[in-house]
């Protein structure tokens, strides 16, 4: 199944609320993101014909997050619009407002990258059965783990202070809809703390550098994209 990752108004007017809401940014914030990312120098970002290289610096993480956001979006969007059997008004309420906040990160990025944003993404979720419960709360346990070790991985590489604000606020709700995601494929039990992505030793969650954690995107990616930078 392969589809071109989009927007439209209602997306947008969603995203913006969506993200003063559960990210906390303001207009501003926004507003000081897209100075920079407009400012910034950094040519290569957005090749034709190949693979898309999220460039360097704080804007080749910003576009970094930006690709996984754009992969989480389009799968939730996706979920809720084949719900697979079975979903309860629950489930459906709740990875909606999951949807809604992915939706709202994507957009949030897009805005601030400015013309610096790398292009939209072509997803391909031929792998996923979205008729299936298992195969969907699989997937999207996948993307919530993948999104929190990839935030976690590249913050100490962040030098704009505001930018590892706003990253902080984001991956605090990516691990919130990672134990939810838990919840519901063994509730009652308490997986989503004993998870692989925690460390015992340390009770602290992993992290993965960039390599990694885009050799499993690409795996739902039409448009490969690539962190040379961040190797």
């Amino acid at each position: 199944m392969k589809n071109e990752v989009s927007k439209n108004t209602s997306d947008v007017n969603m995203a913006r609320r969506s993200f003063l809401r559960y990210a906390g940014a303001g207009v501003a914030g926004m507003g000081l993101l897209a100075t920079a990312a407009s400012c910034h120098k950094d040519h290569g970002i957005n090749p034709f014909g190949g693979p898309v290289d999220v460039g360097s610096g704080d804007i080749g993480i910003l576009n970094y997050a930006y690709a996984l956001e754009q992969l989480e979006a389009a799968f939730y969007t996706q979920v809720i619009k084949t719900p697979y059997a079975g979903m309860s008004t629950y489930e459906r309420v709740s990875l909606t407002s999951i949807r809604d906040h992915e939706v709202a990160h994507r957009e949030f990025f897009k805005a601030a990258l400015g013309a610096k944003a790398i292009k939209g993404l072509t997803v391909d979720f031929s792998s996923i059965n979205f008729k299936s419960r298992d195969s969907v709360l699989a997937a999207a346990a996948a993307f919530e783990d993948l999104g929190v070790t990839a935030y976690d991985g590249v913050g100490y590489l962040i030098q704009n202070v505001d930018y590892l604000v706003t990253a902080g606020k984001i991956v605090s709700v990516e691990a919130r809809h990672a134990a939810f995601i838990r919840s519901l494929i063994m509730p009652g039990t308490d997986y989503f703390a004993t998870a692989p992505q925690l460390d015992a030793s340390t009770s602290v969650n992993i992290s993965n550098v960039p390599s990694a954690v885009l050799a499993g995107a690409n795996t739902y990616l039409v448009t490969k994209v690539t962190a040379k930078s961040f190797a």
